[in-house]
C-alpha cells in the first residue's frame, strides 16, 4: 500500500476544532467517498496546541517519527508546519498558500487550516474555505451538540458553515479567595457574585479593594472583552464605516477612571508585571479569563516555583475561584477549516468529526486538561457531577459556570475586521490611560493606525 503523507501546517495560538456529538468512529455519508485521495494532507495553524490534542486523542495516531511527523495506523504521515502569529506572519503565509492552492502540486496543497475568532470571517466569507456539510459531509447530527455560537462565528452570509471547533471559550472572573475573605468577608463564589453582578457593584468593590491596599484589576485591557463582546452592532457597517459602539466608550471611560483612582496596576496584557500580579507577590483581586486562560495561563502564573509541582502550597495554587462577574463574554477559540482545493476531503472530514464531534473525546479532554470542550452533553455531565472539582480552584466545579455562560454567548455582531480594530483600540488608548495623551489624540492615533491595517475602512466621527 502506498504511504500517505498528512502535512499539517500549524501556527502559534490555536487548536483545531474536531468533535462529534456521537461516539461512532465511522465517517458519516457525504460528498467525499475516500477514492482518489492524495498522498499529502497539509494543515496550517499558528502553534502546536492542536498537534498535542491530536496526538493524545485521535484514535488512529500511532507514533511520531524522528522528523516530528505523525504516523497514522494506515501509514499516513502527518507533517506539521507551524508559523507563529507575530506581526501577522501566520495569516500572511496562509493567504499566499491559499491563493496558490488551485495550481499547487498535490503534495503541496493546503487541506486544512486553523482560524481564530477575531479574523475567522476573513476566511469564512472567502472562496478558500469549504462548507463542512455540503462539501465535506458532516451532518446536522454530527454538529448538534456543539455550542451555537461556535457555529455562528464560522457561518457565511449564505448560511454555509465553514469550520468547526473542539473548544468553546466562555469567560468568567477569576478572583483571589484570600483577598475576598479579607475585604468582602467571604470567598464563596455565590456570595462574591452577588457583589460583582453589575458594573456598578463591581466598581463599588473596586473602591473597597483600593481602601484595603489592593487593585481590583491589573491592567488597562483586563476588562476589554467583557465590554467588546457585548456591543449592539458590528464595529464596521455595510458601508465599510467604522462604528464605535457605546460599550467601547464605556470601557474607555471606566478604564480611565480605574487608572486615575488607582483601581488598576496600569499594566498591559501579557507584560511581565501583569503576569507577576497573578502570583503570590501580586496585590490584584481578580482577572477576566476565558476557559483557556485559567489552565494555560493563570495556573502557571500563580505558582511561586514554576519548576515544582503545581499543587497546594506552591504559591497561590488553590487560592483562586471563579464567578460570572458583571457580564457574559467569550475570549478566543480556534476553528478548523477545510481548504478549497484539498485532495483529501475524506480524511479532512474524519479528523473534524473525530476531534470535534465525539462526546467521549470531548469529556476526556476536559477532565484531562481543564479545557472546555465544544460538546453540550459532555460538559453538562461534568457540570452536574458533584464529585468533580478543580484542585487549582480550591475544589470548585468551574465547568458548571462555564456551561451556564456558554449557552448565552451571542456572536451576531462580529466582523472580519475585529482583530485589527480591537488590538488597535487597546494600543491607542494605553497612552490615554497613562495620561500621556488626550482622549481626542488617542482616537486620532487609533484611526491613523487602523488606516494602515484596513485602508478601505472609513472614519466616521
Amino acid at each position: 500500500m502506498q504511504k500517505k503523507i498528512l502535512r499539517l501546517v500549524v501556527g502559534v495560538g490555536s487548536i483545531v476544532a474536531l468533535c462529534s456529538c456521537g461516539d461512532t468512529s465511522s465517517i458519516t455519508s457525504g460528498t467525499p467517498d475516500g477514492t482518489n485521495e492524495g498522498d499529502v494532507l497539509n494543515i496550517r495553524c499558528w502553534n502546536d496546541e492542536f498537534q498535542g490534542r491530536f496526538r493524545s486523542y485521535y484514535p488512529d495516531y500511532m507514533e511520531t517519527d524522528g522528523d516530528g511527523n505523525d504516523i497514522l495506523r494506515d501509514g499516513t504521515k502527518i507533517v506539521w508546519t507551524i508559523t507563529a502569529n507575530e506581526d501577522n506572519a501566520y495569516q500572511n503565509a496562509l493567504d499566499v498558500a491559499l491563493r496558490g492552492n488551485a495550481s499547487a502540486d498535490a503534495n503541496d496543497k493546503v487541506d486544512m487550516y486553523l482560524m481564530e475568532a477575531d479574523y475567522a470571517l476573513k476566511y469564512v466569507d472567502s472562496d478558500y474555505s469549504l462548507d463542512v456539510k455540503k462539501d465535506l459531509g458532516l451532518t446536522d447530527y454530527d454538529l448538534s451538540q456543539q455550542y451555537q455560537y461556535t457555529k455562528d462565528i464560522v457561518t457565511d452570509s449564505t448560511g454555509a458553515q465553514k469550520g468547526v471547533s473542539w473548544q468553546a471559550c466562555p469567560g468568567l472572573f477569576a478572583y483571589r479567595r484570600d483577598i475576598a475573605k479579607e475585604v468582602l468577608g467571604t470567598d464563596d463564589p455565590t456570595e462574591v457574585q452577588k457583589k460583582l453582578s453589575t458594573w456598578d457593584s463591581f466598581n463599588t468593590v473596586a473602591e473597597q479593594m483600593k481602601a484595603k491596599g489592593y487593585y481590583m484589576l491589573s491592567g488597562y485591557d483586563d476588562a476589554y472583552r467583557a465590554y467588546s463582546n457585548n456591543i449592539s452592532s458590528p464595529l464596521v457597517n455595510d458601508k465599510s464605516e467604522i462604528v464605535i459602539d457605546p460599550k467601547i466608550n464605556e470601557w474607555i471611560d471606566t478604564t480611565k477612571e480605574y487608572s486615575d483612582k488607582g483601581y488598576n496596576h496600569k499594566t498591559s496584557l501579557w507584560d511581565s508585571t501583569w503576569s507577576a500580579d497573578q502570583g503570590p507577590t501580586g496585590k490584584v483581586f481578580g482577572f477576566f479569563y476565558s476557559t483557556w486562560g485559567i489552565n494555560f495561563t493563570l495556573e502557571g502564573n500563580s505558582l511561586a516555583d514554576p519548576s515544582a509541582a503545581a499543587a497546594p502550597g506552591n504559591g497561590l495554587y488553590g487560592e483562586y475561584a471563579v464567578t460570572e462577574g458583571p457580564a457574559s463574554y467569550y475570549w478566543g477559540g480556534s476553528w478548523i477549516a477545510g481548504a478549497t482545493g484539498t485532495d483529501n476531503p475524506t480524511l479532512v472530514r474524519k479528523i473534524m468529526q473525530t476531534m470535534t464531534c465525539s462526546r467521549t473525546i470531548a469529556k476526556h479532554l476536559t477532565l484531562d486538561t481543564l479545557d472546555y470542550s465544544n460538546n453540550k452533553v459532555s460538559m453538562q455531565e461534568i457540570a452536574d457531577d458533584d464529585t468533580y472539582g478543580s484542585e487549582f480552584l480550591g475544589g470548585q466545579n468551574h465547568i458548571a459556570l462555564f456551561a451556564k455562560s456558554a449557552d448565552v454567548i451571542d456572536m451576531s455582531n462580529i466582523s472580519k475586521y475585529d482583530q485589527g480594530i480591537n488590538e488597535n483600540i487597546q494600543t491607542a488608548f494605553a497612552d490615554y490611560f497613562a495620561g500621556s495623551v488626550t482622549k481626542e489624540k488617542a482616537w486620532d492615533n487609533f484611526y491613523t493606525n487602523i488606516a494602515e491595517v484596513y485602508p478601505n475602512l472609513i472614519r466616521v466621527d
